[in-house]
C-alpha cells in the first residue's frame, strides 16, 4: 500500500494507519478510547464525544470532565459541536489558549430530530453562509490547531449539500472533511453511498477527505479507500462492543491493498468477557463510582455479547448489573470456550432509516439566507 493511503496528514498530526475513531454520544469518553487505542498499539486517531461549544465555554462540569484526556492520548482530538459562529469561535479560542486538544473537529452530521428541527446538525450546512461564518470563526478561534469537518451528504436526495459544503470548508482553511456517505432523511438505514465521498475526493482534492458509513471490518475499510480514493477511514458502529476492531485496522493497512496476510482479532467469549469487565472498571474509574461505571457500561452488553449463545435471561440481568461482583458473577456463568461467532463482525447499532427531516419552518426557502440557530439545536446531540 502506497504511504499516500497507509497515513494520513492532519496539520501536524501524522495518522497511520488513517483511521478516526468516530465521536458517538455517551460511547467514545475516555475508557472507551483507551480500549481502542490499547488494541491498535496507540495508533490511528480516536476522537472524544461531542463537545457543545456553549457548555464549553460557559465550563459547565460534565462537559469539562468530557474534555479531560488521558496523558498518553496523543494527539488529543475533541470534535465540537455549535450553531453560533461566535460561541464556536470563542471555543476554539478556549481550547487553543488552554491546550485542551491538539485537533478541533466539528459535528454537521447529526441527524437527531430535535437538533435538526431547530435547524442544527445535518440540516446546518444547507444555510450555506452560516456554514461559511462557522467555520471562519472556528479556524480563527483555533490559530494553529488544524480544524476539520464531519458531515453528511445532506438533507435528502433533493437537498444534498456535500459538495457546496466541501468547497466552502476548503475556502476556510479547514484541514479535512470526513462525509458519512448518507443523507439525514436516511439516518442509520440503508446502505452508505461511497460513490458520493469519492465525488467529493474529486471536488476537493486540495485537502484529505475522509470516509464514513457502512465500514463493519477492516477488510470494508480497505475496499471503501480503494472504492473512493479517500485519504483515510472513519469507524463508527462498527466498533461498539469490539474495540479490537482498531488492531485489525493497523494489521490491515499494513498487509497492502488488499490486506493479504493480516491477521485478525476472533477472540472467544472468555477473551470478549475479560474487555468487556475491563471496560466497565475503566468507567468506574473514570467517573469516580464503581456503580455509576457499570450503569454506565449496561448499554455495551448486547454489543459485547451479539452472536454468542449468551441466554436471553443473563443478557438481561447483565444489562442491570450494579456492580463489579455483579458482573464477574453473571459472566462466570456463561459458556466461556465458545470462539467467535459467524456473522458477527456485521452490522451493529443503529439501523432504521427516516423518511422525513424535520426543519425549522422555511428551512429550504433560501439556502443564502443566514439565519439565527436556536441555541436550543445543541441540545441532545449524537453522531452522524
Amino acid at each position: 500500500m502506497s504511504s499516500r493511503t497507509s497515513e494520513l496528514q492532519i496539520g501536524p498530526h501524522t495518522v497511520s494507519p488513517p483511521v478516526v475513531l468516530a465521536p458517538m454520544a455517551g460511547i467514545t469518553n475516555a475508557p472507551f478510547r483507551t480500549l481502542c487505542r490499547e488494541f491498535s498499539g496507540g495508533r490511528g486517531l480516536f476522537v472524544s464525544e461531542m463537545i457543545t461549544t456553549r457548555a464549553l465555554v460557559e465550563r459547565d462540569a460534565k462537559t469539562m470532565r468530557l474534555v479531560h484526556f488521558d496523558g498518553s492520548e496523543k494527539p488529543r482530538s475533541i470534535q465540537l459541536y455549535g450553531v453560533d459562529p461566535a460561541y464556536t469561535g470563542r471555543a476554539a479560542r478556549m481550547i487553543a489558549d488552554e491546550d485542551l486538544a491538539d485537533h478541533i473537529d466539528l459535528n454537521f452530521g447529526c441527524p437527531v430530530p430535535k437538533v435538526t428541527r431547530k435547524g442544527g446538525g445535518s440540516a446546518l450546512p444547507y444555510k450555506r453562509n452560516l456554514l461559511r461564518a462557522i467555520l471562519r470563526e472556528a479556524v480563527a478561534g483555533a490559530g494553529g490547531l488544524p480544524v476539520t469537518m464531519k458531515m453528511r451528504k445532506g438533507i435528502d436526495d433533493d437537498h444534498l449539500t456535500y459538495l457546496d459544503a466541501g468547497r466552502i470548508a476548503v475556502e476556510e482553511g479547514v484541514t479535512a472533511i470526513a462525509l458519512h456517505g448518507r443523507t439525514a432523511a436516511q439516518h442509520y438505514g440503508g446502505t452508505a453511498d461511497w460513490d458520493a465521498i469519492a465525488r467529493l475526493k474529486e471536488h476537493v482534492p486540495e485537502i484529505p477527505v475522509l470516509g464514513n458509513g457502512d465500514i463493519w471490518s477492516a477488510d470494508d475499510a480497505l475496499r471503501m479507500v480503494r472504492e473512493t480514493g479517500c485519504d483515510g477511514v472513519v469507524v463508527g458502529r462498527g466498533c461498539l462492543g469490539r474495540p479490537w476492531l482498531f488492531g485489525d485496522l493497523v494489521a490491515a493497512f499494513g498487509a497492502g491493498p488488499d490486506g493479504s496476510g493480516a491477521s485478525y482479532a476472533r477472540p472467544a467469549l472468555k477473551e470478549v468477557a475479560g474487555v468487556m469487565r475491563r471496560h466497565a472498571e475503566l468507567l468506574g474509574q473514570w467517573i469516580g463510582d464503581e456503580r455509576r461505571g457499570v450503569i454506565d457500561f449496561r448499554k455495551h452488553v448486547p454489543w459485547y455479547t451479539k452472536g454468542f449463545s449468551v441466554g436471553k435471561d443473563v443478557r438481561h440481568r447483565m444489562a442491570m448489573a450494579g456492580s463489579l461482583a455483579e458482573l464477574d458473577d453473571l459472566l462466570g456463568t456463561l459458556d466461556l470456550d465458545q470462539p467467535w461467532p459467524a456473522g458477527a463482525d456485521g452490522p451493529r447499532g443503529r439501523t432504521a432509516g427516516r423518511n422525513k427531516v424535520v426543519l425549522p419552518e422555511g428551512w429550504l426557502a433560501d439556502p443564502y439566507e443566514n439565519p439565527r440557530v436556536d441555541a436550543a439545536a445543541e441540545l441532545d446531540i449524537s453522531g452522524g
